[in-house]
């Protein structure tokens, strides 16, 4: 009796803030953590999915939304939808479920670990990422598969595991039943290798970098197009060009990231995400040169464009916090560390 109290109380506790619209009423700056916490509970097994898609259709039309969601930086709206899916493409898998919801759950797990790695959640990336992988080579979705190797790399990476990253991304690149799939697999190539040159600009092979970033805006180049809008994020010669000002920070040259960012016109980028990502990026680069008026500047314009990426996500706060330590303050920057949850 007292287990089953227990679990009726931490199951109300864990709905309490789900509404049925499909919003979330929360602080910005507790999204973040709000979407990690439901991911968990989502991929552990725990809760029950409320106002669920009531057929395999409706499913594959709530991911489509999923997408544009997170392409959107809506965090919000992700953290009803995104362990929604993940719960009912369970169910749906369980109950006798074909290739095709095999294969979207793939992608779903895919999205997850995109939204976890952003979150800085490693050990949950870890699992989402491997079961997307294993999904994706049940049903042989071999874009699914490469996109799943290259998740694996960067949580890999960010362990710290530089060889262990590059012979999974640049494995994954190579492997003949990439080859195989057009235009859409030589973009999931150039994913990879874009990778694996981020993998050697952490490891301070500044040099391996640059022919890797090279090679991968070469494909982009001939390819023309931007591919893969919903799959990575996009491939095309203007996202080549914004890996370059992230990877030429982590090869610690911040001088060659601006560069890099002058020659990117934000509007071009394909998504809100991608153009917060370079804001941000923009913004440590800036930074690092000790410019740290255009960096407030520059994360104030990151807020405006996706404001509850900005106060969610960790790796802003992070500078945020650093900011406040660093140097005298402005009204701007005390009111964004408000707003993002980060101690003044």
């Amino acid at each position: 009796m007292r287990r089953r109290k227990l679990l009726a109380g931490l199951a109300a506790t864990a709905a309490a803030p789900l509404l049925g619209s499909g919003s979330v009423q929360a602080d910005e700056a507790l999204l973040g953590e709000l979407l990690v916490t439901r991911l968990r509970d989502a991929m552990l097994g725990l809760g029950t999915a409320a106002a669920a898609p009531s057929s395999p259709e409706a499913l594959a039309t709530d991911f489509t939304r999923a997408l544009a969601d997170f392409d959107a930086c809506r965090y919000a709206s992700l953290a009803v939808r995104l362990p929604r899916l993940i719960r009912v493409g369970h169910a749906l898998s369980t109950s006798g479920g074909d290739t095709e919801q095999h294969t979207l759950l793939a992608k779903t797990y895919l999205l997850a670990t995109r939204m976890l790695v952003k979150m800085d959640e490693q050990q949950l990336g870890w699992m989402a990422a491997d079961r997307a992988q294993q999904l994706a080579q049940s049903t042989g979705d071999v874009l699914a598969v490469a996109e799943s190797a290259r998740q694996l790399a960067v949580l890999a990476r960010k362990a710290g595991w530089h060889d262990q990253a590059l012979s999974i991304a640049l494995s994954a690149a190579d492997h003949p039943d990439l080859r195989g799939t057009g235009r859409a697999g030589a973009a999931v190539r150039g994913l990879l290798v874009q990778s694996a040159s981020y993998t050697l600009a952490r490891r301070g092979d500044r040099d391996g970098m640059r022919e890797l970033t090279d090679e991968a805006a070469a494909l982009a180049k001939e390819l023309g197009a931007t591919l893969l809008r919903d799959h990575g994020g996009g491939f095309s010669p203007l996202t080549v060009q914004l890996h370059r000002i992230s990877a030429e920070n982590h090869a610690d040259d911040p001088r060659a990231a601006l560069d890099a960012a002058r020659a990117i016109s934000l509007k071009a980028l394909p998504s809100v995400e991608r153009r917060s990502r370079a804001l941000g990026d923009i913004a440590v680069t800036y930074d690092r040169l000790g410019r740290r008026s255009d960096c407030v500047r520059t994360l104030l314009a990151a807020e405006r464009c996706a404001p509850q990426e900005t106060h969610a996500r960790p790796a802003t706060k992070t500078l945020i916090s650093s900011l406040l330590v660093s140097g005298p303050t402005s009204t701007e920057l005390r009111g964004l560390a408000e707003r993002s949850g980060v101690l003044v």
